[in-house]
């Protein structure tokens, strides 16, 4: 470049930066590049003569010290994104596996611990343990990254119903250990390509009853306050209770009801009506004598034994 020699000025990451002072000029023009060397660096013409090969040896050794200090700072910006990324990682894994946050130290001092034995004869073992024991796993930081995830997840959910040409849901309504009724929503989306993705769309707690109006209130406030676009949806399936598939006063029948939803194709499963019917059926003489008979076989270790050899020849898993 003609302004290095002349003026010791070079272009770095898009940036004109003066190779004596490292003053970046703004607007990268050669008036405004003259400008600068001669008000500021106006004795480098004597010490260093234009045209010689005193000058060019000058603007090389500067070129390197400043090559030098930005691949000093590239590497430790690349060593906290590695780290930062770890922290990610594991935080993902804690959330994964339902673990405490607090476990994250733990994780992290038990990196330390295994890294100390398994790279003792490497050279560079003060290097990775320095770079593990930077990692961030404090319950806080574990905290902050779980939030962060769950953000990013949701906006990439949201960011999917808004591409997708059309969707189903799937509700189910459950109660946990701690007798709250809960709502479980599942969309289905389909897209130009004809590429379908399914995900959890919320889970909507019930306090009260969980009547088909009730489902139906819950599910229209989570509509309205996240403006789902309704208009996308072509199908709906619940299970076969009343409060869902009820005639005049399901959650499907106040749907179909209500302007705002298009029409709509439902489907419900039978396994609520398999629940009632095994509530139904009189299974205790049955029971009876497959317990009689379990109860037996374990009651001796000889007729284990024997019980076990004749699974064996059946080609059956004990």
């Amino acid at each position: 470049m003609e302004w290095e020699v002349d003026f010791f000025f070079t272009m770095s990451f898009s940036k004109c930066i003066c190779l004596i002072c490292q003053s970046v000029i703004a607007i990268p023009k050669k008036g405004n590049v003259e400008r600068h060397f001669r008000t500021v660096h106006k004795n480098y013409d004597t010490d260093f003569p234009p045209k010689s090969e005193l000058r060019k040896r000058r603007v090389k050794e500067l070129k390197s010290q400043l090559s030098g200090q930005q691949s000093f700072f590239s590497q430790l910006t690349s060593k906290a994104k590695a780290a930062t990324e770890a922290s990610f990682r594991v935080s993902h894994l804690i959330v994964k596996n339902k673990k405490s946050f607090q476990d994250g130290e733990m994780v992290k001092e038990a990196f330390v611990e295994a890294a100390d034995s398994l790279f003792r004869d490497f050279k560079n073992k003060p290097e990775i343990l320095s770079s593990i024991k930077a990692l961030q796993l404090s319950r806080s930081t574990v905290t902050r990254r779980s939030e962060a995830m769950a953000v990013d997840l949701t906006q990439q959910l949201w960011k999917d119903i808004t591409d997708c040409e059309c969707f189903s849901l799937q509700l189910d309504e459950s109660t946990d250990a701690s007798d709250t009724a809960q709502l479980c929503i599942f969309i289905r989306m389909v897209f130009n390509d004809m590429t379908a993705k399914e995900e959890l769309l919320t889970v909507l707690p019930m306090k009260e009853h969980t009547r088909g109006e009730d489902i139906f209130q819950s599910f229209k406030n989570f509509m309205e306050k996240t403006r789902l676009p309704v208009c996308k949806l072509v199908s709906i399936t619940t299970d076969g209770a009343p409060a869902m598939v009820g005639r005049s006063n399901g959650f499907i029948a106040k749907c179909r009801e209500d302007d705002a939803f298009p029409d709509f194709l439902n489907y419900h499963c039978i396994i609520h009506q398999q629940a009632l019917c095994a509530k139904m059926l009189n299974m205790k003489k049955i029971m009876d004598v497959a317990t009689k008979i379990a109860c037996s076989i374990r009651a001796r270790s000889l007729q284990r034994r024997l019980f076990r050899a004749h699974l064996e020849n059946a080609d059956c898993e004990p």
